[in-house]
């Protein structure tokens, strides 16, 4: 059920897709977990943006991570044995993964090395984080989703300070995604994939965390909100994953703009760029394509690029 009518609705186009020389479909580990065994060729999640304009993209089951340029040219930038998810790039310049096999790590994008960063929390291994993202101040906050769901509400939300100091704000999740933080740095928003909701959670002075609530209420379907980010007038933009659409809700949740995918159904993330920063860029997992749709107002800025 919504309580609203449909937004109006634009029709992404493809910017580009993984080079055929790239795929290669076969059965891996990752894929008999998560895609029902099937011999896929890629998963693409995770795009940022470095200072040069350049697109970096994970493949989660191959352990791959692509660099693409305005043209839409594709190379091989690291390969390695993990299953990497989101990236984020900090403000001098690390690029931070967060890995589902090994925690969180680092990419050297010249040496093309992934080296280890926070691989466990007090002792205890991860079980198995998905997106991260930076706050004004530096702090950096990720996702631990494991394979909760409705199941077994227990993923995690987790806060690293600069100074090293690691935080578990929530752990009654039911399969936590994609993160973000308001500019301000006073709200925390989470895509909870299995529950259909993004949740808002509160961040008060005290550093204690309440009155965790949800923001918006999606529809059902064979996926769930995946990646998600903020723009500059405020408004929650969402890749819907398994519907094949971006949602961009206003600040108080009303549906504005729908973005459809001409591609598959499988729009895991998104993010900001062109020479405005008002265009999304959007991987789409089942074609293993990077789709593109111009929006209202450009992306909040990052702390890579403060």
């Amino acid at each position: 059920m919504s309580f609203f009518a449909p937004p109006p609705t634009v029709t992404a186009e493809i910017f580009t897709r993984l080079p055929d020389r790239f795929r290669k479909p076969r059965p891996t580990a990752w894929a008999t977990a998560n895609r029902g065994g099937h011999a896929i060729d890629s998963f693409l999640e995770g795009p940022v943006f470095d200072r040069a304009g350049r697109l970096y993209v994970t493949d989660i089951p191959f352990g791959r991570i692509f660099r693409i340029d305005p043209n839409g040219t594709w190379e091989l930038v690291a390969e390695y044995d993990g299953w990497p998810n989101g990236l984020k790039i900090h403000r001098d310049g690390r690029i931070f993964i967060t890995c589902y096999k090994r925690g969180i790590m680092l990419l050297d994008p010249e040496a093309g090395s992934v080296t280890p960063f926070l691989e466990t929390a007090g002792s205890e291994g991860f079980r198995g984080v998905n997106d991260l993202t930076f706050a004004q101040n530096g702090d950096l906050y990720f996702t631990d989703q494991g394979q909760t769901g409705l199941q077994d509400p227990t993923g995690r939300v987790y806060r690293l300070r600069p100074s090293g100091e690691l935080t578990c704000l929530i752990d009654t999740v039911p399969s936590p995604n994609g993160i973000v933080i308001d500019s301000a740095m006073t709200n925390l928003f989470v895509a909870v994939t299995r529950a259909q909701q993004i949740w808002r959670i509160p961040l008060g002075t005290s550093g204690l965390v309440s009155k965790v609530g949800v923001f918006s209420q999606l529809h059902g379907g064979m996926g769930g909100p995946d990646g998600i980010a903020l723009d500059a007038e405020g408004c929650l933009v969402v890749a819907h994953t398994g519907f094949g659409s971006i949602w961009r809700l206003s600040p108080v949740a009303e549906p504005i703009l729908r973005v459809k995918s001409p591609a598959g159904i499988s729009t895991t993330n998104i993010a900001y760029g062109g020479p405005d920063h008002a265009t999304l860029f959007i991987t789409e997992s089942q074609t293993g394509s990077i789709l593109t749709a111009r929006m209202p107002a450009p992306g909040q800025e990052l702390f890579s690029h403060t």
